[in-house]
């Protein structure tokens, strides 16, 4: 009987270490990218949803159900376990695979986007270069109508003076 408990206890330390695991897995996706407060939200009520999930086949395959106090207590000391030991550190060590896995990524989508920065230019270019030149076309066009159109308004009044 105290054997078994002793089994347990230890079941639901394992437990607590791997709601450990998966409290930082979601720290390092928030320190490796930028969330808005929508997926944080998101985030954490689906770090809620999987720990309350792992407590509960724990308990019903290891203990047929039945909650005892010190299956809580053996979370509380494997989570504590773990975020004292191991939690640091492995951030650390992920977030720098992921900030530099973002990098590598990063530089060969820009390799692969140079063919199509060219055939921007080749193409893109000529055409912007037209519309611009008509804008300031028109524009010159308005302008000189519109000092014209003044010219003559001046003449006019003139005249009927």
């Amino acid at each position: 009987m105290i054997m078994n408990q002793v089994y347990l206890f230890f079941i639901f330390i394992a437990n607590g270490v791997l709601i450990g695991i998966l409290f930082d897995f979601f720290r390092i996706l928030r320190k490796s990218f930028k969330t808005s407060d929508i997926v944080t939200y998101i985030e954490d009520f689906l770090f809620w949803i999987l720990t309350g999930f792992s407590i509960l086949y724990f308990m019903f395959v290891f203990n047929n159900g039945e909650i005892r106090l010190f299956m809580f207590l053996g979370i509380a000391v494997g989570i504590t376990l773990y975020m004292l030991i191991f939690s640091s550190f492995l951030i650390k060590i992920n977030v720098t695979i992921i900030t530099f896995l973002k990098k590598v990524i990063s530089k060969i989508i820009g390799i692969i986007l140079i063919p199509f920065k060219f055939i921007k230019r080749l193409f893109f270019k000529p055409i912007s270069f037209i519309f611009i030149n008509i804008r300031k076309s028109s524009t010159n066009l308005y302008n000189n109508f519109m000092k014209i159109t003044k010219k003559n308004k001046k003449i006019e009044n003139n005249v009927k003076n």
